[in-house]
C-alpha cells in the first residue's frame, strides 16, 4: 500500500529472445535473472501483489517457487508485435482482486533493488502524482548523434555549434531506463499508456542501477557490476 492505495507488481517475462537466448532465466550470479527482478518486488515495502505474466512454463515454475502469482500468458501476447499495455491489460484483467496502482518491472533490469523501487512510491506519493517512469543520464548527448545515410557521408551530421563543444558544456539530457512504470490502473486502462498526459513525473536512477540486459555484452556489464558489490 502506498497511502492507502494497493498496489500490484506485474513482471512480464516471455520465453523468446533473439539476442541472448533465454536471457529470462539465464544464471546471473547463480540465480535466474528474473528472480532478481521478483527479490526486488518482494522486498519492497509498498507492493501488495506480485505476478509473473509468462508463455513459458520454465519461467512460470521458477517464479511459483518464490511464492509469487503467476499467469500463462497467451502466444499472441508473447510475439515480436504485442505491445507492453496489452500484457499488462491482460494480467489486471485475470486476477480476481482489484488493485489502485500497478508498476511494471522488467526482467531484464536485474539492478534495479527495491530501494528503487520504494523511492519510486515516495516520489508518486510525494508529488500526489498518477505516474512515475525511470530514467537515467544520457552517456552520449543526442546533439552529437544523427541518422546515416546510406553513403555513410557525415556532411551535415553534426550541427556546427555542437562540433567543437565539449561533452561537459552540453545539454544534459535524460532518457528511459527500463526499470520501474507505475500508473494508475484506471489511467493505465483509458490511456492504453503508462505516459499519460499529465500528472507524471521522472525517478532518476544511477546508471550502474539502470543497465538494461539485451544481449551478450548487456550480461557481461551486469555480472561486473554485480562482482563489485560483493
Amino acid at each position: 500500500m502506498i497511502g492507502k492505495k494497493s498496489v500490484l507488481a506485474v513482471i512480464p517475462a516471455r520465453s523468446g529472445s533473439k539476442r541472448l537466448k533465454d536471457k529470462n532465466i539465464l544464471k546471473l550470479k547463480g540465480k535466474p535473472m528474473i528472480s532478481w527482478s521478483i527479490d526486488a518486488a518482494l522486498k519492497s515495502k509498498y507492493i501488495d501483489s506480485i505476478i509473473v505474466s509468462s508463455d513459458s512454463n520454465k519461467i512460470l515454475n521458477i517464479s511459483d517457487r518464490y511464492g509469487v502469482h503467476t499467469i500463462k500468458r497467451p502466444d499472441y501476447l508473447a510475439n515480436d508485435t504485442s505491445t507492453t499495455f496489452s500484457t499488462m491489460k491482460h494480467a489486471i484483467e485475470n486476477i480476481k482482486e482489484s488493485y489502485d496502482f500497478v508498476i511494471l518491472l522488467q526482467a531484464t533490469s536485474p539492478l534495479r533493488t527495491q530501494k528503487h523501487i520504494d523511492k519510486a512510491f515516495e516520489l508518486l506519493k510525494k508529488h500526489d502524482a498518477d505516474a512515475i517512469i525511470s530514467v537515467t543520464e544520457m552517456s552520449h548527448s543526442p546533439f552529437w548523434a544523427n541518422r546515416l545515410p546510406k553513403n555513410g557521408s557525415l556532411v551535415g551530421f553534426l550541427d556546427k555549434k555542437f562540433i567543437n563543444m565539449r561533452s561537459q558544456d552540453l545539454p544534459v539530457f535524460h532518457c528511459l531506463n527500463g526499470a520501474i512504470y507505475i500508473c494508475s490502473i484506471d489511467r493505465l486502462l483509458e490511456e492504453k499508456t503508462f505516459f499519460i498526459k499529465d500528472n507524471i513525473f521522472a525517478y532518476e536512477m544511477d546508471k550502474k542501477s539502470s543497465v538494461d540486459i539485451d544481449d551478450k555484452v548487456d550480461f557481461k556489464i551486469a555480472e561486473i557490476l554485480l562482482d563489485e558489490e560483493n
